[in-house]
């Protein structure tokens, strides 16, 4: 599944305070970041200095109640822009709340992997690990992935094959990433 398809199914479900699911599923705000196109130095800080364009997205992700991680594969791991993403929000283990809970605790978070090679289920659990040691719930079955097997081959774009599988594993994890946030907006984990 495309990215942008998991966010539509994402937004489709995600809870927002006061909204009843029922009557009014559309009343959620996206916003996408595709790192590429921002200057994000290295650093395990909030704000490296002049130049950084982090600090905006941290600001996005305090504000955001789901997250979603796409990155392709690249040799089997995940890309070096995803990598540089955890990297810089490592920051986030030491920043706290009002209430002194870590920033990211009743946040939930999901990974979509895409590629033309495979190690999808690595690249999931490396990018699944990294957000739940920063303080994300990562619920069970919180992603999805379309790849082509090992070597070269098609892109998603250039082929019906495995969009299926793809499509129905990012409403699960649609699915799954909305009951987690709900539940926790509803019983917050304890500082």
């Amino acid at each position: 599944m495309h990215a942008q398809e998991v966010t539509r199914e994402i937004e489709h479900r995600a809870p927002r305070p006061g909204r009843d699911r029922r009557t009014d599923q559309k009343d959620v705000e996206v916003t996408t970041f595709r790192l590429a196109d921002h200057v994000i130095p290295p650093g395990v800080t909030t704000d490296v200095g002049d130049g950084d364009e982090w600090p905006r997205i941290h600001d996005e992700l305090l504000n955001a109640e789901i997250l979603v991680v796409a990155t392709p594969t690249w040799v089997g791991r995940p890309s070096s822009l995803a990598q540089r993403a955890l990297e810089r929000m490592d920051a986030m283990i030491s920043e706290t709340d009002d209430e002194d809970r870590p920033v990211a605790y009743n946040r939930v978070a999901g990974v979509v992997v895409t590629g033309n090679e495979d190690g999808a289920h690595q690249v999931i659990s490396e990018i699944s690990g990294g957000l739940g040691d920063i303080g994300y719930t990562v619920p069970g079955q919180a992603w999805t992935y379309w790849n082509r097997g090992p070597g070269p081959g098609f892109s998603y774009a250039d082929t019906d094959e495995g969009h299926k599988w793809s499509e129905d594993t990012g409403r699960t994890m649609a699915a799954n990433l909305h009951a987690v946030a709900s539940a926790l907006a509803k019983n917050p984990i304890p500082a």
